[in-house]
């Protein structure tokens, strides 16, 4: 099947499983921002093609969602099981954040607060003046209300391979439904393809966008 056809018809397949995804999330007791974005994405990230371990089939897939700041339905489907990632970013010589890391936690601020039972995994390695990515996200969280005990310090990582690789082996160790990644608009969609390929269709994995 030709490149284009076959787009086409996953985009078909995903809208039409919109419905079936919908009727999943009472509107009366959702928590994610139910918009045809995050439905046509949640599709995509389950039965649309995404949770594959095929990563041709992965990138493909993950080119067709659209990168939002919404909260997606995974979430509401599994909220426990479901964890949030963050992903680091390279901090200043003197073990300080970036604007962007910052902005990366701001989002995913949002999303811990929406879902407070949703375990947090700060993902990033790279010390800077005797501390790592995940250790300066973790501090960052606690000071504005997460309680400790939610966040686990994945504090290896040096690439967004690693992230993933390394992430993975804390979701598959407690047995998580899912995973939310947090990150940059210009990260986000190469973020995901890692993550997916990591996982091997295991289990889904959606993402939100830092704002800015």
């Amino acid at each position: 099947m030709p490149p284009r056809s076959r787009t086409s018809r996953v985009r078909r397949l995903a809208v039409s499983a919109t419905a079936a995804t919908a009727a999943l999330v009472a509107p009366a007791t959702a928590q994610a921002d139910i918009t045809p974005t995050t439905l046509v994405n949640g599709v995509l990230s389950t039965v649309g093609g995404c949770q594959t371990p095929i990563r041709d089939a992965i990138v493909g897939c993950t080119e067709m969602e659209t990168l939002t700041t919404q909260f997606p339905v995974n979430l509401d489907l599994n909220q426990l099981g479901t964890n949030i990632v963050v992903l680091g970013a390279g901090l200043y010589p003197d073990g300080t954040m970036q604007p962007v890391l910052v902005s990366r936690l701001q989002a995913a601020l949002q999303v811990a607060r929406r879902y407070p039972l949703s375990p947090i995994i700060v993902s990033g390695g790279v010390p800077r003046n005797g501390v790592t990515e995940a250790r300066a996200m973790r501090e960052w969280l606690v000071a504005n209300g997460i309680p400790f005990f939610r966040i686990t310090e994945e504090n290896t990582s040096r690439s967004t391979v690693e992230n993933a690789v390394n992430t993975n082996g804390i979701l598959a160790a407690r047995s998580a439904a899912g995973a939310v990644v947090v990150t940059s608009p210009d990260h986000l969609q190469r973020a995901m393809v890692d993550f997916r390929t990591a996982v091997a269709g295991r289990i889904p994995i959606a993402g939100v966008v830092a704002p800015y």
